[in-house]
């Protein structure tokens, strides 16, 4: 089975929380805070391989998380970094990101090896070490690791080929890439036996060559039938075609009429395509009229170079092959398209707004006042209101960051009700 398009769940790891404790053995007995800070959440990292061909992998696995954070410790250990998360995809993979109903192209993954990373993982909790200072030297207290969120990706495979074979159904596309790779290919003799690409590579002149035996086209594929779409744009990225043709005419069409219905199926998908240097393999020549062959030859002059082969019995392929890797020395690779954007939204932590409701009581209404934002996220994460060092540190962290000021600009007063996060409390002057 062949699948070249899937949405897929990602998660980065959590960060680990801060611990609390303090020094203690035999000889010390209050001693200094001593606990460690949560260690980092595990990324999630898109990797290139040339194992797979497909993305037939995630049909059934569509949800990858990265291991979270440990929990610090006493005596200052951090804890260890989560393992990250690799999800390894095909060459030609596009990562794209759900944008509303659009969709933002995140990365290509054109090169073996090759690495994206997607989701970084949560920082870690800092530990109650981290919060002592000369005036407050035992602070029972620490923060909790940051929560990372789910996101979904569109994985797309545009096959990565430096040859692809095109023509009708029953050409001898199959029967030529079995005979130039170790690729093994079903084959038949009806129509419509390929029903997704076929990937090989062999090595001919000291060169590793790809070949992509794309689904035989017919007539309409540009606009998309018989899968027309899904297969004609894992030609985008070949160096060169090779338009395999059947020059027996048994399949009731002539040689002239198979080139022209092609070239025109390709040209109406794309100048790309149309434009891109191509190879005619004239299939099937012991059983053809040698006068078809020349007339055909006539017709199309030297527009394009033209081998006569029999593929069944490897006759003229071994030419073939070194003609089109002779070429694709002079033919430049696909350069790689740039990483255009990180996954996760870009945010000043800085950053806070504030916003007012009001609330119906049996005194008459009530404004509640209600901060939110990429900071107010952060500094509730060391909150412990239960605890009066925390809760004396949160309230100091409040007028440092300015959001008591910003407050009283937005109207709040003696009594006034406000929610930090999920905290709650009643504003006193």
């Amino acid at each position: 089975m062949f699948l070249d398009k899937v949405t897929i769940t990602i998660k980065a790891g959590n960060g680990g929380n801060g611990h609390v404790s303090f020094f203690r053995d035999k000889l010390t007995m209050k001693g200094g805070p001593d606990g460690g800070d949560g260690g980092r959440g595990g990324d999630i990292i898109f990797v290139g391989t040339t194992r797979v061909d497909n993305l037939i992998d995630f049909r059934f696995n569509k949800k990858f998380y990265a291991e979270a954070g440990a929990n610090g410790s006493k005596r200052h250990r951090s804890g260890a970094t989560g393992k990250s998360q690799l999800v390894y995809v095909p060459l030609g993979t596009k990562i794209y990101k759900i944008n509303n109903e659009n969709k933002e192209l995140l990365a290509d993954i054109i090169d073996d090896e090759q690495q994206f990373v997607a989701l970084r993982g949560g920082a870690g909790g800092k530990g109650n070490n981290f919060f002592a200072t000369s005036k407050k030297q035992t602070p029972n207290f620490s923060q909790t690791g940051i929560i990372t969120k789910e996101y979904q990706v569109i994985l797309e495979l545009n096959s990565i080929a430096d040859v692809g074979l095109v023509g009708f159904p029953n050409a001898g596309k199959s029967t030529l890439l079995s005979m130039i790779s170790r690729s093994n290919p079903k084959i038949a003799s009806y129509p419509f036996t390929t029903l997704s690409p076929n990937i090989a590579v062999t090595n001919i002149l000291d060169q590793n060559i790809i070949v992509a035996d794309i689904p035989g086209l017919i007539e309409g594929a540009s606009q998309g039938i018989g899968l027309g779409h899904d297969f004609l744009k894992h030609l985008t990225r070949t160096r060169v075609l090779i338009h395999v043709i059947d020059a027996s005419e048994q399949e009731g069409r002539t040689i002239i009429d198979d080139y022209n219905v092609i070239n025109k199926e390709l040209s109406e998908f794309s100048n790309e395509l149309a434009n891109k240097p191509r190879i005619i393999a004239l299939n099937k020549c012991d059983i053809a009229d040698p006068e078809v062959i020349k007339n055909f030859r006539k017709k199309i002059k030297s527009k394009y170079p033209i081998f006569e082969i029999i593929g069944a019995i490897n006759q003229g392929v071994v030419e073939l092959v070194k003609y089109t890797a002779s070429i694709l020395k002079d033919i430049p690779k696909l350069s790689l398209e740039p990483i255009f954007t990180t996954l996760e939204e870009q945010v000043n932590k800085n950053e806070f707004h504030i916003r007012m409701e009001i609330e119906n009581t049996k005194s008459g209404e009530e404004k509640i006042f209600i901060v939110e934002g990429p900071l107010v996220e952060n500094l509730i994460r060391g909150v412990v209101l239960t605890d009066s060092e925390s809760n004396h540190y949160f309230q100091r962290r409040l007028v440092q960051s300015g959001i008591i000021d910003a407050l009283k600009n937005a109207g709040m007063t003696q009594g006034s009700i406000v929610h930090v996060g999920e905290v709650e409390f009643e504003f006193v002057e």
